[in-house]
């Protein structure tokens, strides 16, 4: 969804036929000013996409600090402007984005920060918020991780259950291969496997540019690393955390993906205050 369209959406589902608190309580032609007061420390994210919030409701914003700025206790990231009635509209749509995207790249960023030193890529999934994912995905960038696919359609991802569907890793890899050299699609496949034999099964086919080690501790993650021998790109999944994360980076493994950067993330406590 198109994040003007996506705005105008949350818009009309929160305001419905009116916003009665306001309209009953605040003349309209009352003005005022609002600031974002920063109440943690974190990285803040989502400015983007309050200045078109702030469009779409006929405010002006006065911008102090950007997407992926390092953020403490007190800081004031913008001041709006306008008919108080708009600012009070556009209060909840804008906290409940600039929270959750801040809370996403602070996260993050704790996440990349734990792994400096290796050569390893911190990646999100597809455990998004339904028709926030781009906003969320964008969230991780500014907290320094990379994104993973956006979608099904991006990349060719066989995951566990595809491969049983398909009868087995060599089935399955050599199905999407033929798939796309008909379609004529240029897309990477990946795929996932559960242990070393699989891993051998999908390394001798040939096919995979990037074989996902599911659920792997850190000495089994380093013995997979070691039999693909960079003849495959690798990732770590499944139960990795800030506790253990070190233990895995050292493997020598790619990528680590990590659900948890946006399907369970503490949103950054922010405000919204007229001052």
């Amino acid at each position: 969804m198109e994040l003007l369209t996506f705005i105008r959406e949350a818009l009309r589902e929160d305001i419905g036929p009116g916003d009665y608190s306001s309209l009953s309580t605040i003349p309209e032609s009352a003005s005022d000013q609002a600031r974002l007061l920063v109440k943690e420390n974190g990285i803040l994210a989502g400015v983007r996409v309050a200045e078109i919030i702030a469009a779409e409701t006929g405010l002006k914003i006065e911008l102090f600090l950007n997407d992926g700025a390092l953020v403490n206790t007190g800081d004031v990231a913008f001041i709006l402007s306008g008919k108080t009635q708009s600012i009070l509209q556009a209060e909840r749509l804008l906290l409940n984005c600039m929270q959750r995207m801040s809370g996403i790249a602070t996260i993050t960023s704790r996440y990349v920060k734990a792994v400096e030193g290796f050569p390893v890529k911190i990646l999100d999934t597809r455990k998004t918020t339904p028709l926030m994912r781009a906003l969320e995905k964008e969230a991780v960038v500014l907290g320094g991780g990379m994104n993973h696919r956006m979608g099904l359609y991006d990349m060719v991802m066989i995951k566990d259950n595809h491969v049983d569907a398909a009868g087995g890793i060599t089935n399955a890899l050599k199905r999407a291969k033929e798939y796309l050299l008909k379609n004529n699609l240029p897309l990477q496949i990946e795929i996932e496997t559960r242990n070393l034999v699989e891993v051998s099964e999908a390394l001798t086919s040939g096919i995979a540019n990037r074989i996902m080690l599911d659920n792997f501790n850190p000495d089994l993650l380093k013995e997979a690393v070691i039999l693909i021998d960079k003849r495959a790109e690798t990732e770590a999944s499944g139960g990795i955390t800030l506790d253990n994360i070190v233990s895995y980076a050292a493997t020598g493994v790619d990528y680590i993906s990590v659900g948890a950067l946006t399907h369970s993330v503490k949103s950054l406590d922010l405000s919204l205050k007229i001052i």
